[in-house]
């Protein structure tokens, strides 16, 4: 182990024993509690799978209590000045830098994400607070729309109390992204993390409390799907839900929201391709087609999981390829020489471990990895995955495996890209690698995906839309997109004047 690796399991010590040494508990109207059952659960570090800490075991009571906490607490909030919203934000930003160390080394202990990629976590977080914090002022802003005889002018109002469901990678940003422009909008919120990931969820909640955010406006529900995320997409207070996670849990959620009308944003599964082109620029398709999907363990909904390869430039392409998977670094997240960590459980350890047969099976070659990596034989470690001569209609082609293994697909020509790209069931992301605008262009509109990234690896900018078509999801993330969706547009029609009215039952 590295001498900083060393130093950040020593930084690590306090802030794991002041979270774990007690349970880690549920936050309802601005206190911590244990819960109604006073069950708990345990939490593992994918580290070793050794135990992290015993969690509190949420239930329909809980998140009655919860629900009932955010929707007492939002009429005042609701009457709360853009200015006042901002100032509360911005507080709750500054200390999530203040303690962005603690942060990040919980986060990778608690997922297996490598400290390479979590230390700008808390950066990346307060962003999101901030960003949302400035457009709080004009969150309720609408359009002047004037016709002859009447003046309509349009406002939004905050929807009401709703629903987040975060995911275990990235969980700490991945709330942030969500709760900040619900705060923002006028909401208030009942936060349900993953099971898999709690401890930073801990983290935001008091935040929220010491930065003065009104009790009962961010409540924290922890527990499984089955028992508070199916009483939260149920409860008659929440107005909406916001999720982040696999495809069939969404449609899940759907449908319990469905008797209540409940209003839905989905950030689901992808299976995206990064096309690169015989006239990009190859070495850098090389290292963004690598980044995107050996970072963050391949653990992100946006990875480029599907790397189409035009054939005349295929074989050279691959080769470069298989050498530098070869060299990724697997080991302690905490260690900043890692580039690849743990997987997230062991559970999900299996399911990616079980597409190295599937590859097989299916006609494909192994090329690199498939393998439990050799640094630790009791964590969920895996060495980063190659697999070539495969098919669009593979599994290892068609299914998200959402760990560090690239499927590597040839085509002929542009219409092949497009027919290969769009030929899943899932349209988040894509990536395309070329030198010809007239290309890119046509590409870019042709593939089925919510969004596009050119010559680029994926780069977050907090005001464009960031979402999903077909089973990768529904609505926008970011900016104005944000507030369409926490928020209810209202039109206001005023007559200019006495304009004509038409008269019934006049003798």
């Amino acid at each position: 182990m590295t001498d900083m690796l060393n130093e950040h399991l020593k930084r690590l010590k306090p802030y794991q024993k002041r979270i774990c040494d007690g349970i880690l508990p549920h936050y309802i109207g601005g206190a911590p509690c244990l819960g109604a059952s006073e069950q708990t659960f345990e939490n593992i570090t994918p580290v070793d799978n050794s135990k992290l800490c015993d969690v509190a075991r949420g239930s329909a009571r809980d998140i009655d209590r919860a629900s009932k906490a955010a929707e007492a607490a939002f009429p005042e909030w609701r009457k709360a000045s853009g200015k006042a919203r901002k100032q509360i934000l911005h507080k709750i930003a500054d200390l999530i830098v203040a303690r962005g160390e603690e942060i990040a080394l919980l986060e990778c202990i608690d997922t297996g994400q490598t400290i390479r990629f979590m230390k700008a976590a808390a950066e990346r977080s307060a962003a999101n607070y901030r960003y949302f914090a400035d457009r709080a002022p004009e969150a309720g802003d609408g359009l002047a729309l004037p016709s002859e005889e009447h003046m309509n002018y349009t406002t939004r109002i905050p929807i009401g109390p709703v629903g987040v469901i975060t995911p275990w990678n990235t969980p700490f940003m991945l709330s942030t992204w969500k709760i900040a422009p619900a705060l923002a909008a006028g909401c208030s919120v009942v936060h349900k993390p993953a099971e898999w990931s709690p401890l930073t969820a801990t983290i935001l909640a008091e935040i929220s409390q010491e930065a003065g955010l009104p009790e009962g406006l961010h409540n924290l529900v922890q527990g499984f799907g089955e028992d508070v995320g199916v009483a939260l997409t149920e409860h008659e207070a929440i107005k909406a839900i916001a999720f982040v996670g696999e495809s069939s849990t969404g449609s899940k959620i759907m449908a319990q929201g469905a008797l209540g009308l409940k209003r839905v944003h989905f950030e689901l599964g992808g299976k995206n391709p990064v096309i690169v082109f015989e006239d990009a620029a190859l070495e850098r398709a090389l290292d963004a087609a690598i980044f995107m999907i050996y970072s963050l363990n391949g653990e992100r909904c946006t990875s480029s999981s599907r790397l189409l390869v035009q054939r005349s430039i295929h074989d050279e392409f691959v080769t470069k390829l298989a050498k530098r998977v070869r060299n990724i670094r697997v080991g302690h997240p905490l260690d900043p020489e890692t580039e690849i960590g743990p997987l997230i459980h062991p559970v999900h350890f299996d399911k990616v471990m079980s597409y190295r047969d599937i590859a097989r099976s299916d006609g494909a070659t192994v090329a690199v990895g498939g393998s439990r990596a050799s640094f630790s034989g009791e964590g969920n470690f895996i060495n980063a995955t190659l697999f070539t001569d495969a098919r669009s209609d593979m599994r290892i082609a068609q299914e998200e495996i959402f760990g560090p293994v690239l499927t590597v697909i040839p085509f002929e020509d542009e219409a092949e890209a497009i027919q290969i790209g769009n030929d899943v069931r899932y349209g988040l992301a894509g990536y395309l690698w070329t030198r010809d605008v007239g290309k890119a262009h046509r590409v870019a509109h042709a593939l089925d995906a919510g969004m596009i990234w050119v010559n680029s690896q994926n780069i977050r900018h907090l005001p464009s839309p960031f979402g999903g078509a077909k089973m990768s999801g529904i609505g926008r993330d970011g900016g104005d997109y944000s507030f369409d969706f926490y928020m209810e547009t209202k039109n206001v029609c005023i007559a200019f004047g006495d304009h004509r009215i038409p008269q019934l039952g006049v003798a």
